[in-house]
């Protein structure tokens, strides 16, 4: 694991000691060049807080920076309006810190939370449902999160809670009661099941909320309390299939989009606790109509139904026993839930309920809210059984991968591994390059491109930079780097995008945001472009210059596969 400080950590260091400043000061790279190669606002605070001329304290704080760097550090700092400090690099600290991280494979991880354990709970997929588009978003970015913390030191256990009982197994129960002779065979493909559970759960949705004094809805909530109960050896049977099948159909999907789940939390475990946490607090919780509510209006948010009429726990109280005995199981410093935004009312009442009846745990316990995916059709819903399943659309963008390599006549020993890696690229990449909390809008000609802002386009960069080492004969990883050789400004430029990459890793863990990364890895994958199009490393005849090129590409072809594994995505050797 890399021990090595980031230049902009280096620089931070510097602004730390000659400000005085309380916090760790911000060090950035600004979209303009014109502004340097980095910068910081560290003035702007420190005058508001001293009520100082920002502009004047930073020309001060610009000479003292200057003498208190190593020689040569710098090429130039300045203050700039309103009250910036910009640096320039020098090409000798460049060319420095490029010969130190061209031999370290584990550049970009870091050590800011070595010690710590994190849970990062995601994807929770709800059995006898299919596993939708909207599943997908959080897979993504909860398994972005979860290697994020990894590359800072973290152990990370990933976690999955599953609503294996509740009103929509019911439901999907009923269905299958009224199946008939559509149920699949024993022996029938898990895909065959899986389609006939959505179908039973869509038509025992439709008739729940047909009518709501309709007999399937009677019907529907007297299967529910005997699920709960287990007190029906007849639904206890079809509970148990479709339940197997369910997760059996998860995994499936798991494998293909790389994440391996380490606990599984079902609704039927935590019932229990959360009835005991509630029933155990009635200062917090209080009676309505039969049902224990938690009255949220009295800190700003709603009331919800923690306990209904039947005395059975409602979703609210789960995640109650949920989240207590998370912190039961495992010694967590953090438990990070990762779900759509459309229940962010819902969980700022769970975080009140919890602050006030398990404080230790709410204390621990963020939630990370993210937008839902659409594709021209707007948003699915899994209620009317017109579901976009993942599968569905992982395969068809599959099949647009294929026509792309008809057209471009690629052919390979692994051309099913490689469609699939690309596929699942593309979906990923397309999620995580938005803001967090931002809808996405899935368009497949963008997100298969290999000339725009895709996942494709980065693993076709990091692919032909490997086809230019393969092609050079050369051991890289045995080439002495002589620095002195990258002197064009090309070179330097791309030496200056590699030696962001762990601020660039450390900001997207501290933030939970991956948009800049996935940024940074876009403008990284075109600059490397640029520079092998514009560069004949493989004609150079030079043999010390060549073997700094190449060296140049390694560590450029690294830096694009270790960043898009923070992503979750992988890096074919070939495209």
């Amino acid at each position: 694991m890399s021990q090595i400080l980031s230049i902009g950590g280096k620089i931070a260091e510097i602004i730390k000691k000659v400000s005085e400043a309380e916090w760790e000061p911000e060090v950035f790279v600004p979209e303009n060049k014109d502004f340097g190669h980095y910068s910081t606002n560290v003035a702007l605070r420190l005058a508001k807080l001293r009520e100082l001329n920002p502009l004047d304290l930073a020309k001060e704080l610009a000479e003292k920076i200057s003498r208190a760097a190593p020689a040569g550090f710098f090429e130039e700092v300045h203050a700039a309006p309103p009250g910036f400090v910009n640096f320039w690099m020098s090409k000798e600290a460049l060319c420095d810190e490029f010969a130190r991280v061209s031999g370290d494979r584990g550049y970009g991880f870091g050590e800011g939370m070595k010690g710590k354990t994190v849970m990062v709970e995601f994807t929770d997929p709800n059995p006898f449902k299919l596993f939708h588009i909207g599943h997908l978003m959080s897979n993504a970015i909860g398994e972005s999160i979860a290697r994020l913390y990894e590359a800072a030191g973290a152990k990370v256990i990933r976690a999955n809670y599953q609503a294996d009982v509740g009103l929509h197994v019911a439901m999907s129960i009923w269905g299958m009661q009224h199946a008939g002779d559509e149920a699949p065979p024993e022996d029938a493909q898990l895909a065959e099941k899986v389609r006939y559970l959505g179908k039973a759960y869509a038509a025992g949705s439709r008739a729940c909320r047909a009518n709501e004094n309709s007999p399937a809805r009677a019907e529907i909530e007297t299967l529910n309390k005997a699920i709960y109960e287990k007190s029906d050896s007849r639904v206890n049977a079809l509970y148990e299939k479709g339940l197997k099948w369910s997760l059996d159909y998860f995994e499936e999907i798991y494998r293909r989009l790389g994440t391996k789940f380490d606990h599984y939390f079902f609704e039927s475990d935590a019932g229990k606790e959360g009835l005991e946490l509630v029933l155990d607090h009635n200062d917090v919780f209080s009676k309505s109509d039969g049902a224990i509510v938690f009255r949220g209006e009295d800190y700003g948010l709603h009331t919800r139904v923690f306990v209904n009429t039947q005395g059975l726990p409602t979703y609210e109280a789960k995640e109650l026993g949920l989240n207590k005995k998370k912190f039961k199981l495992y010694p967590l410093d953090l438990s990070v839930i990762v779900t759509g935004n459309e229940i962010n009312a819902y969980f700022a009442v769970l975080l009140k309920a919890m602050e006030l009846v398990i404080p230790d745990v709410a204390e621990k316990t963020r939630h990370v809210p993210h937008g839902m995916m659409r594709l021209a059709s707007g948003k699915m819903s899994s209620r009317t059984g017109e579901v976009i399943d993942a599968e569905s659309l992982i395969d068809e963008i599959k099949k647009r991968v294929l026509e792309k390599e008809r057209e471009r006549d690629i052919s390979g020993s692994d051309e099913e591994t490689i469609r699939e890696d690309v596929a699942i690229g593309a979906i990923k990449y397309s999620i995580l390059r938005q803001g967090m909390g931002q809808d996405i809008v899935f368009d497949f000609d963008k997100s298969l491109s290999l000339k725009g802002d895709s996942g494709p386009y980065l693993q076709y960069a990091y692919a032909r930079l490997r086809s230019i080492l393969r092609k050079s004969g050369a051991q890289v990883s045995s080439i002495k780097c002589q620095v002195s050789g990258l002197n064009q400004e090309a070179e330097l430029t791309l030496i200056r995008k590699i030696i962001e990459f762990p601020d660039e890793v450390s900001r997207a863990a501290e933030d939970l945001q991956t948009s800049g990364l996935a940024n940074y890895l876009h403008k990284l994958a075109a600059l490397a472009n640029k520079f092998y199009e514009t560069t004949p490393v493989l004609k150079e005849e030079n043999e010390s210059r060549r073997d700094a090129l190449l060296a140049l590409l390694d560590v450029a072809s690294s830096v694009l596969k270790s960043g898009l594994g923070f992503l979750g995505i992988k890096a074919p050797e070939e495209i």
